[in-house]
Formats: structure tokens, sequence, C-alpha cells
């Protein structure tokens, strides 16, 4: 997966790196892709950078001595410029712009980014920042914390941290203790670690860097867990960065269930949601599966038989939603209500039925595994080449979802989305079978 992708990043974006771990790397990298994806780019500096950097630049121009139209006019010719400060030969270090330079820049018209390196680190995989960083510019939309994932795990030392006494003294950490996925994760959180600066309304995507052996893949995972409890942080980026191809291997992200219950079960004869089903209900087992799933939120839209499905599911915790149109409107509008019921940083959600008691969590994960390897708009579960629910659908894809009509089915959206979709292959055809008639509810209580 690019990390233009991985980080989500829509066009006109201001993206601000900091921390330690690549960033350098990460912001000439995401420029690279940009340009590749036919777009134009300006990299710069709000700290210093070493000269030799330059190089990784197609232009160069100091912002002393260029002037706005030569950049346009560079942009034109290499799509990809990198401004900084003038140049000390002597440090071998290229000073920093100003914020208000950046402001300026972003005026340029029909550029896709511009990309800042807002701090320093000295080449530690790790730090937390000092009083005069990091400078991130007010217009900036996104900021990209970053760690390199071998200091995981390392003593807290200035062998793989910058500042370590600044480490220690903002979370009370011990000398020399062990970097773990939870201290990492309560430094960037912090409001004066790596959400320092950060401008209202913002994104804040870390990237955990470096990733490449199974056992550091299985750190960077939790540590994004431990990450995505904190509301200011948006998704979790993992991957190297380094890598010659797909340098991001996943984004983790908050995906949600959407259960479909508002259906008046016209052709089961009974209201199919509150049947009986082992030492539960229907509705309540497909709940309870969900959340063995560990997604993060769960909303079930009621309609036809409010009253009963709320009652099966008294004591879940899930979000309950009244969709009032359910006399007249189709699957779409009761997945419209369930997604206007989501939290903002909900970056997926996926539409799952509320007659399919058999919905494995495995399967689940599976689905919003691809996602987070992909950031498809699409993933759907295949058995035997047949395609079934549930069906996750990217935040991206909510817009149009909503401007379904009411008599829409979510899945004339996917047939427009056919060569996007992700496919997940599975090993159980539970996922084609629901329950519609008394004769589906009997054959499945069987099983």
């Amino acid at each position: 997966m690019r990390l233009l992708t991985a980080l989500r990043l829509d066009d006109g974006e201001i993206v601000a790196f900091v921390g330690g771990g690549g960033k350098t790397t990460a912001m000439f990298r995401l420029a690279e892709e940009i340009v590749e994806a036919g777009g134009r780019v300006i990299t710069t500096t709000t700290t210093r950078i070493f000269a030799a950097q330059i190089a990784l630049a197609p232009r160069h121009f100091s912002a002393f001595e260029a002037t706005r139209a030569q950049i346009e006019a560079a942009l034109d010719k290499q799509a990809h410029v990198l401004v900084t400060g003038p140049v000390n030969t002597d440090e071998g270090k290229a000073s920093a712009v100003t914020p208000g330079l950046v402001e300026s820049l972003h005026l340029i018209k029909d550029l896709t980014a511009i990309v800042i390196e807002a701090d320093g680190s000295r080449m530690r995989p790790f730090k937390a920042p000092a009083d005069h960083e990091p400078v991130i510019p007010d217009v900036t939309t996104l900021v990209v914390p970053v760690v390199g994932v071998e200091a995981l795990g390392a003593p807290l030392t200035s062998e793989r941290v910058h500042r370590p006494e600044l480490v220690r003294a903002l979370i009370g950490a011990q000398e020399g203790e062990t970097i773990t996925p939870e201290l990492v994760a309560r430094v960037i959180t912090h409001p004066q670690g790596g959400l320092k600066g950060v401008p209202a309304g913002a994104r804040v995507v870390p990237l955990i860097n470096k990733v490449e052996a199974p056992e550091d893949l299985a750190a960077a995972r939790g540590t994004a867990r431990l990450l995505l409890a904190h509301a200011a942080v948006s998704a979790v980026a993992i991957g190297a960065v380094k890598r010659p191809a797909n340098p991001a291997r996943e984004t983790h992200g908050r995906a949600a269930a959407v259960v479909l219950a508002a259906g008046r079960s016209t052709r089961m004869g009974r209201v199919k949601q509150t049947l009986p089903w082992g030492d539960t209900t229907v509705i309540a087992e497909v709940v309870r599966r969900l959340l063995a799933s560990g997604l993060s939120e769960i909303v079930v839209v009621t309609g036809a038989a409010r009253a009963e499905v709320e009652a099966a599911l008294a004591g879940t915790g899930v979000r309950l939603v009244f969709n009032p149109d359910y006399e007249t409107s189709e699957m779409a509008r009761s997945l419209q209500w369930g997604l206007k019921a989501l939290p903002e940083n909900c970056l997926a959600a996926l539409a799952v039925l509320g007659d399919q008691p058999q919905i494995e969590p495995e399967v689940v994960r599976a689905v919003v595994q691809r996602w987070r390897e992909t950031q498809a708009p699409v993933v759907a579960p295949f058995y035997q080449g047949r395609r079934a629910h549930p069906l996750l659908f990217d935040r991206a894809l909510w817009a149009e979802l909503m401007a379904l009509p009411p008599q829409a089915n979510p899945r004339q959206l996917v047939g427009a989305y056919a060569a996007r979709i992700e496919s997940v292959e599975v090993e159980t055809d539970s996922i084609l079978r629901d329950l519609d008639t008394p004769e589906d509810y009997e054959r499945e209580r069987e099983r």
C-alpha cells in the first residue's frame, strides 16, 4: 500500500511530520508518491535538515532567494520542489522556513500537498519535543507523529531516544525503563508530546515505521490499538517507508458495525429478530458475535419491531437507532440512519444483517483486516465465488451511501465500485445464510 493511501491524504493537505524514526525519509517518500499519482507537491522544513538530503528533491529553492512565481514555474516542470532556508555549508544543514511562508505557498494553485518536517530527532527513533518545537503552521491539516519500531523493547536512554529526560518528565517514567507500546502511546497522545502544537481540526495519524519482522508487526499492532483509545488519533499507519514497494503495510482505524434490524419480517410471518436462538434471540446472538469481533462500536437500527428488538438487546451496551421510514423504505435507509449515528472518528462501517446469527467473528476480523491492508472503498467476503455480508464501506464512500434513494439497496453502489472491491475468500458458507422464511429458521436451528 502507498504511504499516501495509508495516511488517507486528500488534495490540498498540509502535512507535518514530527517525532523520530524516519521523518525525512517519510516526507520525501510521500512526495515521490504524490508525483507518481500525477500531483504537485512542495516539501519544506520548519526546523533544519541535512544539506545532503536536498539531493532527494528534483529542485531546491532557498526561501529567501526565490519568488513564488519561480517556484510555480519549477512545479510545472518537476512537480516536486523543496523549499528551505539558507544552506549553511559549514554545518551541512539547511535552515527552516517560517510558518508564514508555508501559508503563502499554500496559495499556489493545483498544489496537491505541502509536506513539512516540523522538528528534529538526531536520528533517534523516539523522542519528546523540547520547548521550542515542533513548529507546526496553523494551516496544517494532518500531523504525523513518527516512531521507529526499533525503540520498542529498548531501554529509555539516549541510545534510542532523543532527550530521554523529557520523556521521563512527561509521563513519569524511570531512567533505563523498557520502552513498551504503552509508554510510546502515552508520549504520542500527551498534549505536550506527540499532540503538542496540533492545530484545531487537524487530523492526527501516527506512523509506526521500520516494521519488517513479524514480531515488529505484532508490537506495532498492539501500539496502534493503544493509540486509537485516544479520541484525538484518527488512524495509525504501520509500515517501512524505505521499502522499494508498498512502504505502508496497514492503517488501523475505528471500524463499526451497523446492524440492519428494521425489517417487517413479511416472509417469516413473525418478528424474526426476536426468535429464540440457543439461550438467547436471533438479534442478541448477532450482537454477541459482533462484540467478540473487536469492533469499536455497534449500532442496531430498529423499525417494525422496535420495542421487541430493544428489549432483546437490553444491557448489551450497543447503540439503538430507530428508522422512522421503515414501512416505505429499503435497506439503504436503515444503513443511512446507522451511519449518521456513528462518531466522526469512525473510518469504516460494516453493514450487518440482523437475521444472520451465524455471523462468525473470524469473518468480521478478516474483512476489517483486509481494509486495514488496502483502505479500499468496499471490502466483501466471498464463499466459492459468491459475495455476501457483512459488507464494509470506507468512510470515503459514505456520502454516496447517504445520497441513495430510500428504496435503494446498498448493492447498487457496490455494483458501481465492482472494480475496486477488495474480496476476502472465507472457508465458511455462513455468510450466505440468513433467515428469511420459517424453513430457513428451522434449518439453521438444526445446524
